[in-house]
Formats: C-alpha cells, sequence, structure tokens
C-alpha cells in the first residue's frame, strides 16, 4: 500500500479516513454548526453541510467515511433517503457489451478446462514443495448467475463513472509504461513465479471470455458499494488485479480520489507509481477495508494485496487468504505495512 516518505506526503485515498484526534482547531462560518450524529461542533472545518436540509455532518462521522468534502451537491443520509443506483439491465447483449467479451464461450470454456487439468497434472509433480500454489478462481456454474454478477459490477461501475478495464492503463500526461520497472523497487520485490503467472493469465483469460470471479457486487448504505463471495472460495484463490490509470505519486499528492494503491515504491520516490482506479477500473475498487483497530474488525479480513515483479513490471494482486463462506463480504487490509492510515472510523 501507499509508503511513508522521507517527506511526510499527504495523499487521499480511500485507506487515509480522517483521524479526529489528529485535526487541529480550524476556523469555519460555520463555527455554530454541529453533527448530527456526534452532536459535536468540534472541528468545524470537517463538517459538511447538507445542501438540502443544512444540517452538518463530519466527514469522519458518515457512513461510509468521505476523505474530502465532494465536488458540486452533496445530500445528507436522511434527504437522499440512501437511494439504490440503477440496476445495469439484465440483457446478455448489453453485458458482454460492456465488458467487451469476446464472443467464444465455447473456446473460453475449453481453454480455461485445458489450463486446469494442466494445473492439476503440473501440481501432482510439486507437492513435495513447501511454496504454496495460487489458484485459479472458480467462476460460477450457471451462466444465468454469471450474468447477474457482471450486471451487479457493471451497475456499480456506471454509478462511479467508471469504464471497465482488467489491464493497467497508461495515458499521456500521466505515467509511461516504461516508468513501471519492478526493478526501482526500494529493497526489492518478490516475483510472480512462471506457474503462479500462467494463474493469472488463466484468470485474465477466463475474464476475456465471459468467465468471472464468482463475487457479486452489492449496495450498502453504510459501507456503499461493497463485494461479497457468490460461493465458497479456497484459501490462496487469485481475486482479481487491482488495475486503473497509473500514475507518479508525485502527480497525486492532493488527490481527492479514494481507491489509489500503491503501484512502485521507488528507492527515489519522484519515480514511485501509483493506480488510480477512477476512469477505468474493475471489481478491486468496490473492495472495502477493515477495521484493524478492534479483534472484530481485523476477523473480517480474507484477503491480502501483494505487489509483484511480473515479467519485469510491477503488478498489484488481491489473494485469498483463507477459505470463503458463500455471502461473505471481502475485505482486505488497506494499511499494508507502513500502520499510519487511521481505519477506526470503518464499519
Amino acid at each position: 500500500m501507499l509508503p511513508s516518505t522521507a517527506t511526510k506526503m499527504i495523499l487521499r485515498r480511500r485507506t487515509e479516513a480522517p483521524n479526529p484526534h489528529s485535526f487541529a482547531e480550524e476556523v469555519s462560518d460555520y463555527d455554530d454548526a454541529c453533527c448530527q450524529k456526534c452532536g459535536s461542533g468540534d472541528f468545524p472545518a470537517k463538517i459538511l453541510l447538507c445542501d438540502k436540509c443544512d444540517k452538518g455532518f463530519h466527514l469522519f462521522c458518515l457512513t461510509p467515511i468521505l476523505i474530502s468534502v465532494p465536488k458540486g451537491s452533496w445530500f445528507c443520509p436522511s434527504c437522499s433517503n440512501h437511494k439504490i443506483p440503477k440496476s445495469f439491465p439484465l440483457v446478455q447483449t448489453k453485458i458482454v457489451d460492456f465488458f467487451r467479451i469476446q464472443r467464444t464461450p465455447e473456446l473460453a470454456q475449453k481453454l480455461s478446462q485445458d489450463n486446469l487439468r494442466k494445473r492439476k497434472r503440473v501440481s501432482s509433480l510439486v507437492m513435495s514443495k513447501k511454496r504454496r500454489k495460487l489458484l485459479p478462481f472458480s467462476p460460477t456454474d450457471d451462466p444465468k448467475r454469471r450474468l447477474q454478477q457482471m450486471a451487479s459490477l457493471a451497475t456499480a461501475l456506471r454509478a462511479s463513472g467508471t469504464e471497465f478495464s482488467n489491464e493497467l492503463i497508461y495515458v499521456p500526461c500521466m505515467a509511461p509504461r516504461s516508468a513501471n520497472r519492478a526493478a526501482l523497487e526500494k529493497g526489492g520485490m518478490q516475483v510472480l513465479s512462471k506457474e503462479d503467472t500462467e494463474t493469472l493469465n488463466l484468470c485474465k483469460l477466463m475474464m476475456s471470455k465471459g468467465e468471472c470471479p464468482p463475487l457479486m457486487v452489492v449496495y450498502d448504505p453504510k459501507e456503499g458499494f461493497t463485494v461479497q463471495a457468490d460461493r465458497f472460495i479456497k484459501d490462496l484463490t487469485m481475486i482479481t488485479e487491482y488495475v486503473g490509470d497509473v500514475d507518479y505519486l508525485k502527480n497525486r499528492e492532493n488527490d481527492d480520489g479514494d481507491s489509489t494503491m500503491t503501484l512502485l515504491h521507488a528507492a527515489n520516490p519522484s519515480q514511485s507509481l501509483v493506480v488510480c482506479p477512477y476512469k477505468h477500473g474493475n471489481i478491486a475498487r468496490f473492495i472495502n477495508g477493515i477495521n484493524n483497530h478492534t479483534a472484530e474488525g481485523r476477523k473480517k479480513q480474507n484477503l491480502k494485496c501483494v505487489r509483484y515483479n511480473v515479467n519485469g513490471e510491477c503488478r498489484v494482486l488481491l489473494i485469498a487468504n483463507r477459505h470463503i463462506s458463500k455471502g461473505e463480504r471481502l475485505y482486505y487490509d488497506y494499511n499494508g505495512y507502513e500502520h499510519e492510515y487511521p481505519t477506526e472510523h470503518f464499519v
């Protein structure tokens, strides 16, 4: 995740909830406003007023929390009435077009089955090795249910104004692909093995053919969009890659986005890269974080976020770190190794 640096960088992101204990007293035009949730008028500069009823709420008292004042109009929970986003139409042709699925399902099934058989044969020869191998996700067998899963993701992406992509995107005026060099990682980066790289490629292939991970994106009035397992998922299953537009960290120090992910933590800070899934992204954007300040919160963690060297480039993967039951929501620890981002307000 995002590292701390010698010169303290302030980078807004989903993992960085405002911490009321760290705020200095600030002067505001709304000194008399009080938060409707906690009843306090402390930290007036952090109180957000509803554009309809004028009631105030601390950014950190809202659920989901807000990391900064939203651009445009904002309505409190009562005035917004927790409106559920309009569902994406459950029409196969529309879903196929939205995700740009290659229209060869028979070939996709054959390729995925052949690759799985190959993996089983290889795995039987390496049982004595201690290093555990990553597993490809197992798509839901029912094609209709897979359409529902993809429609749930399309609903969330459309509501957030995000175009679907399952790859890292390099655009002009941001970081070029040539900047993504795992050799620049401070302290080195673990290399994804040849076999695990084949697993990653298999997962990508299945997605391109419409065989998606067994996940459902749901809307929760407290957590916003969140992701839950739609079938049993084994430990060490590769869930998804964290993708989006790649940019230099230095360009995002004052970014108000809440989902920025570290891609490269370079020895030279000017070469560090982040993934910004706001214009392009996949289901990883909607997987939420744990409250790692409580034992109950930590128990919810069922994914780990790992950065790998894949053929010389940095990639970020989300992997199951234990068995996940059907209906269980997915969570991972945003703090990574720096342990400095407050998560005590997470649900």
